[in-house]
């Protein structure tokens, strides 16, 4: 009898004991601090966006997944941030692709002018659109999400109606495929990073800047131009990847924390801030004395467009160097461009 009942207590015991571990797995996992690095300054919206990131990774995980955000190029240079994260220089990186034109060609084909109207659905399109290709592109990462700002476009200190008015301009290109723009139509390329950008134009080494329009005041850029074209000219497709072997250190419960927070969902809330920052940009800069923002005519849209259809021939024969069915990647992103109601 009383050894029936020390039977029945051990089992009751034991029961409790699994459901109090059960929850608790996370917890006994080894903890990791995640450096989490970018390169635009701490007051721009990316920051706090990341911040909010990584303390969601690092409460999912109990603890075991902390964070810390290093911003400004404090662990090294905006071109340099893919390999930082490949190398281990920082856990998880903030990297413009069109920093190194040619090393990632297809999605490169984001930044072709006039793709994408806004950048909450934008995101949203490219980053479900580009899942497929990543795994091969970026096969040095471990991809978390891609995303785009809100649309960008032309600023100088000259106004710019029509595309011939380009040739003779010394101008800082967003990303590579505006680079090819800017050359294919008469202009010069000052290479710069966006921390650059206002020494460049400073010193008269540029004559204008392709940027978004709220970040142009946060680099201080609206100190030396003044001209500003309103139309949604590019998008930069920007992704943030993680060090292979940082996640293969991982435990299960911890690699689904991260998987978790690698979606098309996390890509759109750590956009949407910056987005919404962009599009209140053109606001501010039209407002400030001595600065114009002007539309075109629909004549002079017309003739930029027209101008500019000669760069998805050149980056379907650029993807096709690199092995892949252009034509395939070009009509998949555009049906992902529609259902998302991002097009133009």
């Amino acid at each position: 009898m009383h050894s029936q009942w020390l039977r029945d207590t051990l089992v009751v015991a034991a029961t409790g004991l699994s459901l109090v571990a059960a929850p608790a797995c996370l917890a006994q996992d080894k903890t990791f601090e995640l450096k989490l690095s970018h390169w635009v300054p701490p007051a721009h919206p990316l920051q706090k966006a990341l911040e909010e990131w990584g303390a969601s990774v690092e409460k999912a995980s109990n603890g075991t997944l902390k964070y810390k955000v290093y911003p400004a190029q404090q662990l090294g240079k905006a071109f340099d941030h893919y390999d930082m994260a490949r190398d281990g220089i920082a856990d998880v990186t903030y990297v413009n692709p069109g920093y190194q034109p040619g090393r990632f060609p297809i999605i490169a084909v984001g930044q072709i002018p006039f793709t994408f109207t806004e950048g909450r659905k934008g995101t949203a399109a490219l980053d479900d659109w580009y899942r497929k290709y990543a795994a091969t592109e970026m096969k040095d990462t471990h991809f978390c999400f891609a995303f785009i700002h809100d649309p960008g476009a032309y600023h100088g200190r000259k106004k710019v109606v029509a595309p011939e008015d380009i040739k003779g301009m010394k101008i800082r290109p967003a990303q590579s495929t505006i680079g090819q723009m800017v050359t294919m139509l008469g202009g010069t390329n000052v290479q710069a990073s966006a921390p650059e950008s206002r020494d460049m134009l400073e010193r008269g080494v540029a004559d204008a800047i392709t940027f978004p329009w709220g970040s142009i005041g946060l680099f201080g850029i609206d100190k030396v131009v003044s001209f500003h074209m309103d139309v949604p000219l590019y998008t930069t497709p920007f992704v943030w990847v993680m060090n292979k072997d940082k996640y293969d250190a991982l435990s299960a419960p911890q690699k689904k924390v991260v998987d978790d927070h690698c979606t098309t969902e996390w890509a759109e809330k750590v956009a949407s801030p910056w987005a919404d920052f962009e599009f209140a940009g053109r606001a501010k800069l039209a407002a400030l004395p001595g600065h114009e923002a002007y539309k075109l005519s629909p004549e002079q849209t017309d003739a930029w467009h027209k101008a500019v259809a000669p760069m998805e021939a050149q980056w379907e024969a650029s993807a096709s160097k690199a092995g892949v069915d252009a034509k395939a990647v070009m009509e998949s992103l555009k049906a992902n461009i529609a259902k998302y109601k991002a097009a133009l």
